[in-house]
């Protein structure tokens, strides 16, 4: 039985892609434990796993073996639908290439979710959460209209209004000049500190991994190694 203090807790989880002709091996066996509310960075060199690994972690992708529990979730045995459901209000995840809707303002970004999984006041929390990323005066600009910068404050925003017990973010600083990526890394520090939840960023950065309490490194679809961060 999986500890009520975990957030994430694997077990010998593998990836598989590709056709059963020509399959591809991304994950070799993870097994994995994060306590609830730990900040955690994930390294590793390209093609090491990393992001096919928060997919997993996540919910986006299905893992092709082992056992997964997230949030309280068994996340072996769910469909797509399933597992759709059960990050509604319990996951928040922000991706380098921000994935807004285009044909959306910033508010409406931030107000879907919540709205997908029937949480209350949406739009009022939408405006409040953009107001505390600093961009009350953006609410109803859409993507197009903002800098990547501020993109990237309205992913932060969305990931974290429905106050989720997991926030996941793969290198959200990637496309971002140097003195606009660590704002945006403060803020994600600062929203997850508000709220307690569960931080894993994927990052090239070690000066952003040190400020973690573990740092994981994976290599060739496996985590090579487990170390605490300045932070622990």
């Amino acid at each position: 039985m999986t500890s009520p203090s975990l957030a994430i807790s694997a077990r010998n989880l593998t990836l598989t892609l590709g056709s059963n002709a020509a399959p591809v091996t991304i994950l070799r066996g993870i097994d994995l434990d994060i306590e609830q509310g730990q900040v955690v960075a994930l390294l590793g060199p390209s093609g090491s796993g990393k992001s096919s690994l928060m997919a997993v972690l996540s919910g986006l992708e299905r893992a092709s073996g082992g056992t997964l529990t997230v949030a309280g979730a068994d996340f072996t045995n769910l469909t797509e639908d399933g597992l759709a459901a059960a990050r509604r209000g319990r996951i928040g995840i922000v991706l380098q290439a921000f994935h807004l809707l285009p044909t959306m303002t910033a508010a409406e970004n931030v107000a879907t979710p919540m709205e997908l999984a029937a949480m209350p006041d949406a739009s009022p929390r939408a405006l409040a959460e953009l107001a505390a990323v600093g961009l009350g005066h953006r609410t109803g600009h859409y993507p197009t209209q903002l800098s990547g910068g501020e993109q990237q404050r309205v992913a932060i925003a969305r990931a974290t209004a429905p106050r989720p017990d997991l926030i996941f973010a793969d290198e959200p600083t990637g496309n971002l000049d140097a003195a606009t990526g660590e704002e945006i890394i403060n803020l994600l520090f600062a929203r997850r500190a508000e709220t307690g939840a569960t931080l894993l960023i994927i990052t090239h950065d070690a000066s952003l991994a040190a400020r973690c309490e573990r740092v994981l490194t994976m290599a060739d679809g496996v985590i090579v190694s487990d170390t605490a961060g300045t932070r622990a």
